[in-house]
């Protein structure tokens, strides 16, 4: 016999992610929640953004002696 795709007997169906979309609109957000969410993903690139340079700047301060380390 030859190399199945897929179980014996079963039919499988594909559907990819444009013709779902076509069936259905999903979730359309208002302006605010929109204004919302640009908001919320700032704050966390700014947090983020400080904790990179909180980070960088203790190693800084540390110094060289950070990489002097029994092993």
């Amino acid at each position: 016999m030859g190399r199945a795709d897929g179980p014996i007997g079963c039919v499988s169906v594909v559907v990819t992610m444009n013709e779902q979309r076509k069936d259905e609109d999903g979730i359309v957000l208002t302006e605010a929640q929109k204004r919302a969410r640009r908001s919320r993903s700032i704050a966390i690139a700014v947090a983020l953004g400080a904790l990179v340079i909180l980070f960088y700047v203790m190693t800084l301060v540390k110094g060289p002696g950070v990489l002097v380390r029994p092993i």
